[in-house]
């Protein structure tokens, strides 16, 4: 059963949806004017909205403009008896889920009904996956080391500053890349995330650029790269550091001039991306040998991340042992365990060469194999 709201002045129109509605089981409210609908719409939330366009005071195009000002994703589906393909088309730009012209049709009422609630249940579930993804990238802790490094995503997520993140392996140099990108203005636009280590550096320059059909032997189609698809968004350089240098000639273009060229092509793309970059090398010493362009480097920290490591922050570990715990218990279906105070006090007094990759891998080990109740005793023999 949904619940839907009618804005429509003419009071045949509202009694008969009310009836047609009410008789499919869904729970209906009416408003006989724009200005009355949109009063409703801030005590309450609906599954589906319809709306006369023609209405005298606010019609029905100003009461979709203030709908989605206010960022309500409730499908909007307008009413009109003068109905035309522009006046359709107008809506839809403007937002509208559909269009339905009087006098309405019964089967294509419930058409639009039905698909207007199967796009409610999307927009929902979207939610809650976003919730789940975001919840994998949290900043776990509030030690001073790490409000710092709170404090500068904060005063960087809102530009367009490229950032470079320096840390070690497993310090949560993704998490803090994701923040960023969750706290910019490129938020509700792609994040491409790259691992130039895990890329042969031949083919490198294909995955950040695409390519062209026949450029090489198994390029048996075009296809965009990752710069291109981060296009309008934020593309993450996990692991700048093990680029080949060719590829960096060619990431330095793309910074100073917004362009990339496909493997293979002679045609420029232009492209608007915001670049984050992470490493876990010194990349001073990088240039020094001659394995990192120095140009290169000076593009892409205009703002450096330091990321500590676990073991410079561990008044944090008992916070993050009860993220993790209940994190992997939800995942593995499994009760809710607990940690005694002397097995986290021992886990704190451990060296985390692992960073918190290392911490979560024994916290999963250590629910897998413990009791409900996990004490010292498991800290010394799984741990």
């Amino acid at each position: 059963m949904a619940k839907i709201l009618v804005i429509d002045d003419e009071r045949n129109i509202r009694s008969t949806l009310k009836d047609i509605l009410e008789f499919e089981k869904h729970s209906v409210e009416l408003a006989e004017t724009g200005t009355n609908g949109l009063e409703l719409l801030k005590t309450n939330s609906y599954d589906i909205i319809f709306s006369d366009i023609k209405m005298p005071g606010m019609d029905g195009i100003e009461v979709l403009g203030k709908i989605k000002e206010a960022n309500i994703d409730t499908p909007v589906v307008m009413i009109s008896g003068h109905g035309n393909i522009e006046t359709a088309v107008d809506c839809i730009k403007k937002g509208a889920f559909d269009f339905i012209e009087k006098p309405i049709d019964l089967n294509r009422l419930l058409i639009t009904v039905r698909n207007a609630l199967d796009k409610k249940t999307l927009i929902n579930e979207t939610k809650v996956l976003k919730k789940k993804v975001d919840k994998r990238y949290e900043l776990i802790g509030n030690s001073a080391a790490l409000e710092k490094v709170r404090e500068m995503i904060a005063r960087v997520a809102p530009t367009e500053a490229r950032v470079l993140i320096t840390g070690e392996n497993g310090t949560g140099k993704e998490v803090i890349a994701r923040h960023i990108y969750q706290l910019s203005s490129r938020a509700n636009h792609p994040f491409v995330e790259v691992n130039c280590a895990a890329i042969p550096s031949e083919l490198i320059e294909s995955e950040l650029f695409g390519h062209t059909k026949g450029s090489f032997t198994s390029a048996v189609k075009d296809r965009s790269g990752k710069f291109e698809q981060a296009n309008g968004g934020t593309i993450f350089l996990d692991e700048i550091g093990d680029m080949s240098l060719s590829a960096q000639a060619k990431v330095l273009r793309c910074l100073q001039e917004n362009v990339i060229s496909p493997v293979g092509s002679d045609k420029d793309i232009k492209i608007n991306v915001r670049v984050i970059a992470a490493t876990n090398k010194n990349i001073k010493a990088e240039i020094e040998k001659g394995t990192f362009r120095e140009d290169l480097y000076h593009r892409l920290s205009v703002i450096l991340i330091d990321v500590p490591p676990l073991d410079k922050r561990k008044e944090d570990i008992p916070l993050l042992i009860t993220h993790f715990t209940e994190q992997i218990c939800s995942e593995q279906g499994i009760a809710l365990k607990k940690f005694e105070a002397k097995a986290i006090e021992n886990l704190q007094n451990k060296t985390w060469s692992g960073n918190i990759r290392e911490l979560r891998n024994v916290v999963e080990r250590l629910i897998i194999l413990s009791d409900k109740t996990i004490s010292a005793d498991d800290i010394e023999q799984f741990a």
